[in-house]
């Protein structure tokens, strides 16, 4: 197993893409944190799922916007399992809205969510991962920023954000074992899309058009991005550091 007994916290992984990382890298022998903020009960399916396949896993509630809950999650990983190895900085939000009528509070909402989420992490874990000379940090921005998109200039903002933090963390750290990169998932099918998009005719149409620009011609889902988040977290990408991996059906391409 390509993680056997190394320690991972991913944040935002009660359903989505967050709970496929946390059940992958449990499968290659991790033991994994299961950060929620708002769904407890599916975070404790994702640890029981984890736990009946042979895992180890727990759920620990934090808003990883606010530097106390980070502290005390991280706190909580190393009185359990000793260390922190692995980082996923997954936790994000991205509600649709016009930014010409966009309140500064939704604006420094998305970006505490999406950004500031990612520096606590690090910042916390950063000790750990420093006296063991060796870490991993998977920080998790989006295709749109490729792209751009309507209706989501402060996600698509706080995503570009990533990019940046993710390749000044890695100059930063890397003389440390540190590995820090970024993943870009695209048009990947998830809980919260679902809920976004309403009836299937609604999906349908979406997987659809999304098929028709991809060069792969369906509908990702979370389980693709499996293979990027396991390259990084493993010795595999030990070599591998400041970099952003799209991964998205070779819809955008640079």
């Amino acid at each position: 197993m390509r993680l056997n007994n190394k320690v991972a916290i991913v944040t935002g992984a009660s359903r989505s893409i967050g709970a496929s990382v946390a059940a992958c890298y449990a499968r290659e022998g991790a033991k994994v944190v299961v950060n929620y903020r708002s769904h407890a009960e599916l975070a404790e399916q994702v640890v029981a799922d984890i736990r009946g396949q042979g895992g180890e896993a727990f759920a620990c509630y934090a808003d990883v916007s606010e530097e106390a809950d980070v502290r005390a999650m991280v706190a909580e990983t190393v009185k359990r399992y000793g260390t922190v190895d692995i980082l996923v900085n997954n936790a994000a939000i991205d509600p649709r809205q016009s930014w010409e009528t966009m309140a500064v509070a939704d604006w420094d909402r998305v970006m505490a969510v999406n950004v500031r989420s990612q520096f606590l992490c690090a910042q916390a874990v950063f000790p750990h991962m420093k006296a063991q000379r060796y870490g991993k940090i998977i920080n998790v921005s989006s295709v749109t920023f490729f792209s751009g998109q309507r209706g989501y200039v402060h996600y698509v903002a706080s995503k570009g954000a990533i990019v940046g933090f993710t390749r000044a963390l890695a100059r930063e750290i890397g003389e440390h074992g540190i590995s820090v990169n970024c993943i870009t998932p695209g048009a990947i099918w998830t809980e919260t899309e679902a809920e976004k998009v309403g009836p299937s005719v609604s999906a349908d149409a979406l997987e659809s058009q999304m098929a028709g620009l991809q060069s792969v011609p369906r509908r990702g889902v979370a389980g693709d991005l499996e293979g990027a988040f396991l390259l990084f977290a493993s010795e595999a990408g030990d070599f591998i550091t400041g970099q952003t991996l799209n991964v998205d059906g070779g819809w955008m391409m640079h």
